[in-house]
């Protein structure tokens, strides 16, 4: 287990190196200096000039990438915004939450009713409930979240005013208020995962159904909801990867759900980067991104690790 994590935590510093370098190098890339924006269009050259030396944009940039990298690693300081003036982290934290609280509920959603509807459909092969959860999958995967986030506006917050038509409440205004807020945006990140993960776990289980040592524990008169759970534990592995990289991939698809809702997670804090070229929140947002994306993928390796007899054998 041990050379497993030290394997799988080099190899995602190695990922986060490169990705670091990779922002340095697209984020300086495109024409103009920040310094334009934060000054104004009336700047003179020697006051861009030395906006540009104090924040240390006159270096090459694989040095600003390496002193960069060393105040994240050693102090944990990804700067201060080139605009606000603010610390990266400071921004970063404001906004964190409200995204963090829309993925994980989706996640869960996704999580819950894709396994559930999985193993029913590969439990009834052929039958009614099958048909429907092919149906459904399709569905799922075709409709685009924000189209589905309009579409649930219209019916459930105008029509119904059963729940509001967008912005935030955090926890501490009521966990009721909260999750009223955040249900819509959850729900429309949450159904094409649902399709995904349904369709993962249906054919996972009914693979591992039709295995030998199924019908061995079928002839020795086990009974069928052990031999289920066995066959399911054996089905696990690749839908623990899939969810993983959902969970990853739900971050930058919140980054549109919470648009079309109005709701001021790292979406906006992200799209006032861009537009205003702050190089340091642009790097920290994405950064983040990837530490939440290697994370889940090595959360989902050590998952599986132990579900997996084999692979503990190897450790």
């Amino acid at each position: 287990m041990f050379r497993l994590v030290a394997g799988r935590m080099l190899s995602s510093i190695g990922t986060l190196l490169f990705v670091g370098l990779a922002l340095f190098l697209l984020t300086r890339s495109g024409p103009g200096s920040p310094a334009r924006i934060v000054l104004g269009a009336d700047a003179t050259q020697q006051q861009i000039a030395q906006f540009e030396e104090s924040h240390g944009l006159d270096r090459p940039v694989l040095v600003q990438y390496g002193s960069w990298l060393a105040d994240v690693v050693l102090r944990g300081d990804f700067g201060k915004s080139f605009v606000t003036g603010r610390d990266v982290a400071v921004e970063i934290s404001a906004s964190l939450p409200v995204t963090l609280s829309i993925v994980l509920l989706a996640f869960l959603i996704a999580l819950v009713f894709g396994l559930a509807i999985g193993i029913a459909a590969a439990l009834n092969p052929g039958g009614v409930f099958d048909r429907l959860a092919r149906l459904g999958a399709v569905v799922g995967l075709s409709i685009p979240a924000f189209w589905l986030g309009i579409i649930l506006i219209r019916f459930i917050a105008v029509d119904l005013r059963l729940l509001p038509p967008g912005g935030y409440a955090p926890l501490s205004a009521g966990l009721m208020v909260h999750v009223q807020t955040i249900l819509m945006p959850a729900v429309s990140l949450a159904v094409y995962y649902i399709a995904v993960l349904a369709r993962m776990t249906q054919a996972s289980l009914q693979e591992a159904l039709r295995g030998d040592y199924v019908r061995t524990a079928r002839a020795m008169g086990l009974p069928s909801w052990k031999v289920v759970a066995y066959a399911l534990v054996n089905a696990l592995p690749p839908v623990i990867n899939l969810a993983a990289l959902s969970f990853g991939y739900m971050f930058g698809w919140a980054l549109i759900i919470e648009q079309v809702f109005n709701v001021p997670g790292l979406s906006r804090a992200l799209l006032n980067a861009i537009s205003q070229r702050d190089f340091l929140l642009l790097q920290g947002i994405v950064f983040l991104f990837t530490v939440i994306f290697v994370l889940a993928n090595l959360i989902a390796d050590l998952v599986n690790r132990t579900l997996d007899p084999r692979q503990r054998s190897t450790a």
